[in-house]
């Protein structure tokens, strides 16, 4: 296995390698729950990873750390000097090469391995299975602090990766990208949804990043991922622009589609959260 090009490393390689000084492994769980009302309450992670993580590990907040916290939006993509000292306080920095991981499906992990790639670090794989995979393997879990000293990460930004909404406009009229909805059928369809609109970008097309998974949450063979993206029209060589309802779970999609080789491939950074929100911006339900 190639660390760095396959994006993917498996819980037997990574009890392999806890006493590399060179891995950093991150924990990057966040909680939504629904909260009856089409709302979810979105909860870090910290306490579970406190509770008990892969031997080594630090925890990567996602909501405070690893977000423009200025921006009404949550989760958006934060400027290069917070995301640089967010990341070198954990210990993550030039010379080291990445291990990420969450509980439940992957989309957290691949969320800051798409973040990191957005400046310019390639040296980071997402733990496939996650946290899940790891305690059913029976391995070991510690309470312990890391001890990664603080590290020096050179942010070094690749336009293109994360796009806004009139990038996406632009991608409708041109009718060349395949804007691709990673939310379920039913919220693509409209029939659910936790955002003031209900539907789609329109225009767009959906496979639900779920469906990239098995019940296992690791990620489907390569020969099985190509067929369900093909066949929604997300093939080489055609632009992709893949979003979600706040640009995480996209991510997954956009991580499956780098690892087949894909390298036209943007995440909608707003997602439905900031299009459904816009009287004008087209949508479609059914």
């Amino acid at each position: 296995m190639t660390f760095a090009t396959d994006g993917l490393v498996e819980t037997d390689w990574l009890a392999d390698h806890l006493e590399d000084p060179a891995l950093r492994i991150y924990d990057c769980t966040v909680f939504l729950t629904p909260n009856g009302d089409g709302t979810v309450k979105i909860e870090s992670g910290r306490a579970h990873w406190e509770d008990g993580h892969i031997p080594g590990a630090g925890f990567l907040d996602l909501i405070s750390d690893l977000s423009d916290t200025g921006q009404k939006l949550r989760f958006m993509m934060p400027p290069a000097e917070k995301f640089a000292a967010s990341v070198g306080k954990a210990g993550l920095g030039d010379g080291n090469r990445i291990v990420l991981y969450c509980a439940g499906p992957p989309m957290w992990a691949t969320r800051v391995w798409w973040m990191l790639r957005a400046f310019g670090f390639d040296n980071a794989a997402v733990l496939n299975g996650g946290w899940s995979k790891w305690k059913r393997d029976g391995r070991e879990i510690s309470v312990d602090p890391p001890r990664y000293p603080p590290a020096t990460f050179t942010p070094k930004p690749r336009p293109g990766l994360f796009v806004g909404k009139d990038d996406v406009a632009a991608a409708i009229a041109d009718g060349q990208t395949c804007v691709l909805n990673s939310l379920s059928r039913e919220m693509h369809a409209g029939k659910v949804t936790t955002g003031p609109r209900p539907g789609r970008i329109a225009g767009s097309v959906n496979l639900p990043a779920m469906d990239l998974l098995g019940e296992d949450l690791r990620l489907l063979d390569d020969a099985v991922l190509r067929e369900r993206l093909g066949g929604v029209g997300a093939e080489g060589g055609k632009r992709i622009i893949t979003y979600c309802g706040g640009g995480i779970a996209a991510t997954l999609t956009a991580f499956a589609l780098a690892r087949l080789g894909h390298d036209n491939v943007a995440v909608y950074d707003g997602s439905m959260s900031e299009w459904a929100a816009d009287p004008a911006a087209p949508m479609e339900v059914g």
